[in-house]
């Protein structure tokens, strides 16, 4: 049996984080094993309250506000999901975790990072994930991605050069955390799933 697990999927917009999510899922179920599914910002009703204003208002957030609404977001996310979840037995898989705030809080605009890190572990409670699996994307490929589907959000029509400022932040953590693990987003899904699969039967110890 597989014990207690969180894998966290991170990236640029458009790297398609919720395809692998749902993949590896799936994956997981048709092995036997419980799972999760939950994302940031979200997975709670207050969660859900939080995600509607910061990705889908029409408003200007001053970034500071924008951080404390994710890090209320995120304190009510690891105490109603997902440590109940860990504590079942489960592995957990969330689309975006602590690791999102520092990449388009911190680096994106430009919060002290020091803050940001100390925020993170008070929310959390020093909750830190078994993996981390970052999509790498370059951020011009992956605005083409979301401007395909339509109704951009308010993260993804910023500027190209928040983009990258927000990948360089993903990538300084991915270089400074074995935990993280860089994936070319750009490969065929099927390709990327097999490396994401790879990477959590050897973390979580998966059947």
């Amino acid at each position: 049996m597989a014990g207690p697990c969180l894998i966290v999927f991170e990236g640029p917009e458009g790297a398609g984080k919720s395809t692998q999510v749902a993949r590896l899922a799936q994956r997981l179920r048709n092995a036997g094993v419980a799972c999760t599914v939950t994302r940031e910002p979200g997975g709670t009703p207050t969660g859900d309250a939080i995600r509607d204003l910061l990705l889908h208002a029409d408003v200007a957030i001053d970034p500071l506000v924008e951080f404390l609404l994710y890090s209320a977001s995120r304190a009510q996310h690891v105490l109603e999901v997902i440590r109940p979840a860990l504590g079942r037995g489960d592995v957990v898989l969330s689309d975006r975790y602590a690791g999102a705030s520092v990449a388009y809080q911190g680096y994106g605009r430009g919060l002290d990072l020091d803050f940001v890190d100390a925020l993170n572990l008070r929310v959390t409670g020093g909750l830190r994930p078994d993996l981390t699996v970052l999509l790498d994307l370059d951020p011009a490929e992956g605005l083409r991605r979301v401007a395909g589907r339509g109704a951009e959000d308010r993260l993804e029509r910023e500027s190209l050069g928040f983009h990258e400022r927000v990948r360089a932040g993903f990538l300084a953590q991915a270089h400074a955390d074995p935990h993280w693990l860089v994936v070319d987003a750009a490969a065929a899904p099927e390709a990327v799933a097999a490396v994401v699969w790879a990477a959590a039967t050897e973390r979580c110890r998966l059947p």
